[in-house]
């Protein structure tokens, strides 16, 4: 493909609460065994795309190791590869990424050392499949020079969250607010766009002489009346973690078949780096319905609907429902989870209840294991 990638991967969400405290929100579990990060990966990886770099900075431990071998989603090559890029103190500068536009802008390098004409840019937390090739067809056929995906959402959805976008017959964009408190439209941003790559140095370097960090803000909205910005719509399944909410529904999505299908069943796939661990064990009076189970796990109780990810133990007379156990939990004999999160690595003490009333309840507890 005649374009190399760029994920941003960097930003902090405090909407996540307690959930973003110890990772970046693009590294955040999904289905099970994925992170977030692994869909635009992938996406790239089966558009083509053979140069790749992930701009990290907040909590960048656990995403920076999941990206420690690039061979899981077929980055492990001579030329081109997967480049993993972090704030670093130079002569020029000492400054962390002070948003989307200057992190691509201390990163300039990437692009200037590439030679394919086109930079496709996506957001590292957004769950979805793209043939990023039909989005570079459209944008050369359209002789755009910014190209933004974006989607329909349904009338009860916050609009207000996203960038609200609205355009005219041709789909070019002609007006766009960034989380507007009362949203005029109900077409919102994906957070993924493409550029020439000449040109997107060009604002880039323009946008830092004048102490411009924000890539929608300083580039999309401000330039949206002198280039010609058009939106491209995404009819397939797509959704943003940037709520605890939107984590928990788009976990629980995994749940209806259609869904599941699309993403484990219909090519092309999703990949994600691989744990060497056995399969999921049910011992006798487990009890499981309409609910993801991972590898490494063990169950003994209940479990009715819910996502239940790598290396969880739930005890004896356990009753986990409409939750999400993320890794490497233990769940004691007798506890009560419903409508609820579990953090990883918790440690659950028999005879625990846990639910969530109004909202989903975040579950984080820091008991010693050996005590159980």
């Amino acid at each position: 493909m005649r374009a190399i990638g760029i994920i941003l991967a960097g930003g902090n969400n405090r909407r996540m609460k307690e959930l973003s405290q110890k990772r970046a929100v693009c590294a955040m579990p999904i289905a099970g065994s994925y992170r977030s990060i692994d869909f635009a990966l992938s996406n790239m990886s089966n558009s083509r795309i053979q140069k790749v770099a992930v701009l990290t900075q907040y909590n960048a431990r656990s995403l920076n190791e999941h990206l420690s071998s690039s061979k899981w989603w077929d980055f492990g090559r001579k030329q081109g590869g997967l480049f993993v890029c972090t704030p670093e103190t130079t002569a020029e500068s000492n400054a962390w990424y002070r948003g989307t536009a200057d992190a691509i802008a201390q990163n300039l390098y990437f692009l200037k050392n590439s030679h394919e004409p086109y930079v496709v840019i996506a957001s590292g937390d957004g769950v979805y499949k793209m043939d990023f090739n039909k989005l570079l067809e459209y944008h050369i056929e359209k002789k755009a020079d910014i190209t933004v995906v974006c989607k329909d959402m349904p009338a009860e959805t916050d609009s207000g969250r996203f960038g609200v976008i609205k355009m005219n017959e041709e789909s070019r964009i002609e007006e766009f607010e960034e989380k507007p408190i009362v949203a005029k439209s109900s077409v919102v941003s994906c957070g993924i766009y493409v550029i020439r790559r000449r040109q997107l140095i060009e604002m880039i370097e323009k946008g830092m002489e004048e102490d411009r960090f924000d890539f929608v803000k300083d580039i999309l909205i401000r330039y949206k009346d002198m280039k010609r910005i058009f939106g491209y719509k995404m009819k397939e399944y797509w959704s943003n973690i940037s709520t605890v909410q939107d984590y928990y529904n788009t976990n629980m999505d995994f749940l209806k078949p259609e869904i599941r299908d699309y993403f484990f069943h219909q090519y092309p796939d999703i990949y994600s780096k691989v744990d060497d661990l056995p399969p999921a064990k049910y011992n006798v009076g487990a009890s499981v319905k309409n609910s993801l189970i991972s590898s490494g796990c063990i169950v003994n109780g209940t479990v009715e609907g819910s996502v239940i990810f790598k290396k969880t133990y739930i005890g004896n007379n356990c009753y986990i429902k409409n939750s999400i156990i993320l890794n490497d939990v233990y769940i004691g004999d007798n506890t009560h989870i419903e409508n609820c999160i579990v953090e990883s690595r918790d440690t659950i003490r028999a005879n625990s209840y846990h639910k969530g009333d109004d909202g989903i309840k975040i579950v984080i507890e820091h008991n010693d294991r050996f005590v159980m």
